[in-house]
C-alpha cells in the first residue's frame, strides 16, 4: 500500500539472513567500489550518507539488497527512492519492497540485486558489465521514447493522472469524462484522415498548394522510367523518397543526373511503391513544430558529419562520433547513433571519399543530405528567430491537413527572412512529430513542448480529472458508498460507484460482485461517461494492489475497528489504520479528509491526511470535535435529534435525524454514523444543502436502494433483518438496533468468514451468546482456508462462553437451512438476525416468504435483482 508503484520481493537469504555487513570480512568495501552511488543514499538516517552510516553501524543484508535494487535503477537513469525491508520469517525470509518506474522490467534488478549481494558476501567475482549490459538492454527497449516520456513527466509534474497502455507509446491522461488519449505527440482528438493526408507526402503537398503555400514542384512515379521523365520535366536537382516515409528513412536528395537518379528510386521504391520526385530546395533544414494555433518551437536541423584529423579513416571517425554519451540506439538519447547505408555512402562518393579514406585535418565531411535525428543529424534551438509572418505559415499549413500538432518542415535560406517560392517551401508535413530536437537539441536553448501539447489537450480552465470520492473503514462504508452516489445523482451527472455488490455507471450494473478494489475504481475512472466517481476502497485492495487512482477530492474513513487482524501483516488497530491511511494520504492539496471524530483512531489518522480536514460525530462534547470547530473547521453533527454543519464558525441546521429513513427514526445509531459521513463527504464535494437533505431523505433502508445492508423486513408474526455483519463492531450495531424494537426475543443466525482470527470468531460467539435467545451457527460456502465444522466450532464454544445455552444452540450446514429452522421456530414478536454470506439466495427465499404470507406482491420479483440507489427527480 503505497503511493508509488513498487516491487515486493521475498527473499530467503539462508545462512546470510541474520549476518550483518561489518561481519563480512571486507563487504563494504567491495560494495561502494562497484556501487559509489550509494553513498548518496538517504536510508533511515534522512539525510545523503545516510545509508553509508548505516553500513559502517552493521546492516543487513537483505537491507543492501534493497539499496541495491534501486541503486541499479538509477545507474540506468530512473529517478527512484522509495524502499522498505522488513522481516516476514525469522530469521532467514525478508519482504524487500522497492520503487520501480519501468514496470517491465521492474523484477529484473531485484533478482540482480540479489546476485550481486549474495555473490558480493561470498568474496566471489560479479560480472557487473555483463548485468549492466543485460539491465540496459531490457530498461531501453520497453522505456517510454522521448517524446512519449516528455508527455508522460510533464503530466505527472502537473499531477494529471496518467498511465502507459501496452508497451508501445499510448498515453491516457485525465478521468472519466476528462480522458485523453496521445500516442507519442498525437492527440486522441486528430482525425486518422488527418494523419493519412500527412502520411501520403503528395497529397499534402497537392492540398498545401491550392492554399497558395511555398511547395517544391514534383509529382509520383510508380516506375524508374517515369521518375526520369519527372526530373527531366521539373529539372535537376531533384530529390527522391517514398511516398508515405518517414524520419528521412530511404531519401536522396540533391540528385544532379539520370543514373544517380535510377539509384536512388530504387531505393525508395523498396520501401514504397510510389516515389516522390521533387525540386531539390537549397537551404538551411527547419522543423517547426506547431501545436494548436501556434508556434511551440523551431529547430535548424543539421546532417550528421565528422571532422578530419589527417590520420583516422572515414569509418574510424564515425565510430568515434558514436561514442559520444548522448548517441544512443534509436529515440534511447537525445542524439542517434551514425548508420551507414547505401544513402550515406553514396552520398559520401559523391564528395570523394570512401570508408576507409582518411581526411584532412579539419575537413567537414557529411554523411547524408538531410537531417533527421533518426539518421543521426543534430538540431539547434532557433525558436526565437523564425519571422512572425512564417509563423502564421506553419499554423495554416497544420490547419490546412487537420493536425493539432504537427511538425513543418521547411527549406529555406533563413527562417529568419519571410518564407516565399523564392527563397524556399515547405517540404513535409508530419503527424505524430518527434520532439527531441525541441527537448534536447545540440545547440540553444531546450524548449518545453510537452507543457504546450498539455495545454492543447487541456486549455486553461478545463479540469483533467473528474470529482472522486473514495471510502474506507471497518463498518458502514458501502451505505456511505451508496448514501453519497445517490445524493450525487440527483444533481444530474452520470456517478460511477463500486461498492461490495458491484460497479455501476448510473443505475446499470455493469459487473456484480465485490468490486472494492484498485482493477474495479479504473473500470470506472476510465470510462468516458462517468462525471464524478464514488468508490469503496477496502483493505484487501489496498494492501495487495494500492489504490486505483491518483488522487482523491474526498477521502473518506467511517471508522477503525477490530477486523482483519492477522491477515497480510496487520496485527493490531494501528497496523489497520496504517492501511487505511492511504485514502486520506492520496488527497488533492485542494481536497478534504472525513473523518469520524468519535473513532479512537482519528488523531492518529489525522496526522496522516492531505487536504483539509472535515470531521463528523454523534457526541457534541468531544474535545477533537470542540477543538477543531473552535478553530473554524468543518464538521457535521448529530445533537438532539438534529443534524448540524459547522464552517467557519457557523452552525447551520440540516435536517432532522428522523427525516433520514435509514435511522430507522434515530434507532440505528450505525446509520446515522454512516449518514453524517455520507453528509460530510458531500460538503466537501459543494453539494447544496438542499440537494443532500433531499437524497438523505430518498435514500431508502431497503433491498432496492442499499441490499444487504440494515435491512428489515416485517411478516405477519415477526419480523427478520438481514445484515452482512461479519464482525464484533458490525455484530454489536445491528444488535443494538434490533434491541430498540422491542422484540419479545432475538434469535441469531451466525457466521464469520473462515480467513479471520480464532480470537475474533470466538469473540463474535461470546456476544451471540450474551444477546440471542436462540442462535443457529452456520458455515460459509467458502470456508477461506478452515476445514469443514472449524469455524461452526469456534463459534459454539464462543456463544456457550457468553452465557449461551447449548439446548437453544443449533448448527446447520447452510444458511438457508438456518433461515428456515428459525422462522419454523419463531414465536410472536420475535426478530431474525441473519448475517448472510449470499444475499441474493437469502433475500429471495424472503421476498417469496413474504408473498406468500401476505398474498400481496413480494418486495421484487423474482427476475428483478436489488440495483442501487433509485434516482429521484427534483
Amino acid at each position: 500500500f503505497s503511493h508509488k508503484p513498487v516491487v515486493e520481493m521475498i527473499v530467503d537469504l539462508g545462512a546470510f539472513a541474520d549476518r550483518f555487513t561489518t561481519e563480512i570480512n571486507g563487504f563494504n568495501e567491495r560494495l561502494l567500489s562497484l556501487f559509489p552511488g550509494l553513498t548518496y543514499h538517504y536510508c533511515s538516517p534522512g539525510y545523503e550518507g545516510g545509508f553509508e552510516q548505516r553500513l559502517n553501524e552493521g546492516t543487513l543484508i537483505s537491507h543492501v539488497t534493497e539499496h541495491v535494487a534501486l541503486e541499479l535503477q538509477c545507474i540506468m537513469g530512473y529517478e527512484v527512492y522509495f524502499g522498505k525491508t522488513r522481516v516476514i520469517d525469522e530469521p532467514y525470509k525478508y519482504c524487500i519492497v522497492y520503487e520501480h518506474i519501468n514496470q517491465k522490467c521492474a523484477q529484473d534488478y531485484g533478482y540482480y540485486a540479489a546476485e550481486i549481494v549474495v555473490a558480493l558476501a561470498r568474496n566471489e567475482f560479479v560480472p557487473i558489465t555483463r548485468i549492466l549490459n543485460q539491465l540496459y538492454q531490457i530498461s531501453t527497449e520497453s522505456d517510454l521514447g522521448p517524446s512519449t516520456l516528455a508527455i508522460f513527466k510533464e503530466a505527472r509534474r502537473r499531477k494529471i493522472p496518467v498511465r502507459r497502455i501496452g508497451e508501445d507509446s499510448l498515453l491516457q491522461l485525465g478521468y472519466g469524462k476528462q480522458m485523453r488519449l496521445i500516442e507519442a505527440s498525437l492527440p486522441g482528438g486528430t482525425s486518422c484522415i488527418a494523419v493519412e493526408l500527412a502520411k501520403n507526402k503528395q497529397l499534402a503537398k497537392n492540398l498545401l498548394q491550392e492554399h497558395n503555400l511555398p511547395v517544391p514542384a514534383g509529382s509520383i512515379a510508380d516506375t524508374e522510367k517515369t521518375a526520369v521523365q519527372i526530373a527531366a520535366q521539373i529539372g535537376y536537382p531533384v530529390v527522391v523518397k517514398p511516398l508515405d516515409g518517414n524520419q528521412g528513412k530511404n531519401v536522396t536528395a540533391n540528385i544532379t543526373d539520370e543514373t544517380s537518379l535510377r539509384k536512388a528510386y530504387r531505393i525508395s521504391s523498396s520501401y514504397s511503391r510510389w516515389v516522390i520526385v521533387e525540386k531539390f530546395i537549397r537551404g538551411r533544414d527547419y522543423r517547426v513544430l506547431v501545436v494548436g494555433n501556434k508556434v511551440s518551437a523551431v529547430a535548424e536541423r543539421k546532417p550528421p558529419y565528422i571532422i578530419g584529423d589527417g590520420f583516422h579513416s572515414v569509418s574510424e571517425l564515425i565510430d568515434e562520433e558514436n561514442k559520444n554519451p548522448n548517441r544512443g540506439n534509436g529515440h534511447e538519447k537525445p542524439l542517434t547513433r551514425i548508420r551507414i547505408d547505401s544513402i550515406a555512402k553514396e552520398f559520401l562518393a559523391g564528395q570523394g571519399y570512401k570508408m576507409c579514406d582518411i581526411p584532412r585535418i579539419g575537413a567537414v565531411v557529411y554523411l547524408r543530405s538531410n537531417g533527421n535525428l533518426s539518421t543521426g543529424g543534430s538540431s539547434r534551438d532557433c525558436t526565437a528567430e523564425i519571422h512572425a509572418a512564417n509563423k502564421l505559415l506553419a499554423v495554416q499549413a497544420a490547419q490546412v491537413i487537420g493536425l493539432e500538432v504537427a511538425g513543418i518542415d521547411i527549406v529555406m535560406d533563413d527562417i529568419s527572412n519571410v518564407l516565399t517560392a523564392q527563397n524556399g517551401a515547405i517540404i513535409e508535413i508530419n503527424a505524430a512529430p518527434g520532439l527531441r530536437m525541441h527537448l534536447c537539441p545540440r545547440d540553444g536553448q531546450g524548449r518545453n513542448v510537452a507543457a504546450d501539447i498539455i495545454d492543447h489537450m487541456y486549455p486553461q480552465g478545463t479540469d483533467y480529472s473528474i470529482p472522486i470520492v473514495s471510502i474506507t473503514g471497518t463498518n458502514g462504508k458501502t451505505t456511505v458508498t451508496r448514501m453519497v452516489s445517490h445524493v450525487l445523482s440527483l444533481t444530474g451527472q452520470k456517478v460511477g460507484m463500486t461498492c461490495s455488490s458491484g460497479t455501476y455507471i448510473g443505475q446499470e450494473c455493469i459487473l456484480q460482485g465485490d468490486n472494492t478494489g484498485p482493477d474495479s475504481a479504473r473500470s470506472i475512472l476510465y470510462n468516458k461517461d462517468v462525471e464524478i466517481a464514488v468508490l469503496e476502497t477496502a483493505r484487501g485492495g489496498i494492501i495487495r494492489r494500492g489504490l486505483g487512482y491518483d488522487l482523491a477530492d474526498v477521502g473518506v474513513v467511517v471508522n477503525i475497528s477490530e477486523d482483519h487482524l492477522g491477515i497480510d501483516g496487520v496485527y493490531s488497530l494501528k497496523d489497520l489504520a496504517f492501511v487505511k491511511s492511504l485514502v486520506i494520504e492520496a488527497v488533492k492539496t485542494t481536497g478534504y479528509a472525513v473523518l469520524n471524530a468519535d473513532d479512537h483512531m482519528t488523531e492518529f489518522l489525522a496526522a496522516q491526511r492531505s487536504g483539509q480536514l472535515i470531521l463528523f460525530s454523534q457526541k457534541i462534547n468531544n474535545p477533537l470535535l470542540i477543538s477543531h470547530i473552535n478553530a473554524g473547521g468543518m464538521a457535521v453533527v448529530a445533537h438532539q435529534g438534529l443534524v448540524f454543519f459547522y464552517k467557519d464558525g457557523l452552525k447551520t441546521v440540516l435536517m432532522g435525524v428522523n427525516d433520514i429513513p435509514v435511522t430507522y427514526a434515530g434507532n440505528a445509531i450505525c446509520n446515522i454514523e454512516n449518514s453524517l459521513a455520507a453528509a460530510a463527504s458531500l460538503f466537501a464535494v459543494e453539494i447544496p444543502y438542499e440537494t443532500i437533505r433531499l437524497g438523505l431523505m430518498t435514500f431508502k433502508p431497503d433491498p432496492a436502494a442499499n441490499a444487504g445492508r440494515l435491512n428489515l423486513f416485517d411478516l405477519e408474526h415477526f419480523r427478520i433483518i438481514l445484515d452482512y455483519g461479519h464482525n464484533i463492531g458490525g455484530y454489536k450495531a445491528v444488535i443494538q438496533f434490533a434491541s430498540t424494537l422491542n422484540p419479545a426475543r432475538l434469535i441469531g443466525i451466525i457466521g464469520m468468514p473462515g480467513d479471520r482470527s480464532n480470537e475474533a470468531i470466538f469473540e463474535v460467539g461470546k456476544f451471540s451468546g450474551q444477546s440471542f435467545a436462540k442462535i443457529y451457527i452456520k458455515e460459509d460456502q467458502d470456508l477461506r482456508g478452515r476445514e469443514p465444522g472449524e469455524v461452526a466450532g469456534i463459534l459454539f464454544h464462543g456463544a456457550l462462553a457468553g452465557g449461551g445455552d447449548g439446548a437453544a444452540i443449533t448448527v446447520l450446514s447452510s444458511e438457508i437451512d438456518a433461515l428456515q429452522a428459525a422462522i419454523d421456530n419463531a414465536f410472536p414478536g420475535d426478530i431474525i438476525i441473519m448475517f448472510y454470506e449470499d444475499f441474493d439466495t437469502s433475500f429471495g427465499f424472503i421476498n417469496k416468504l413474504f408473498a406468500a404470507q401476505v398474498h400481496e406482491m413480494p418486495l421484487l420479483s423474482d427476475n428483478q435483482p436489488p440495483q442501487p440507489a433509485l434516482e429521484y427527480n427534483h
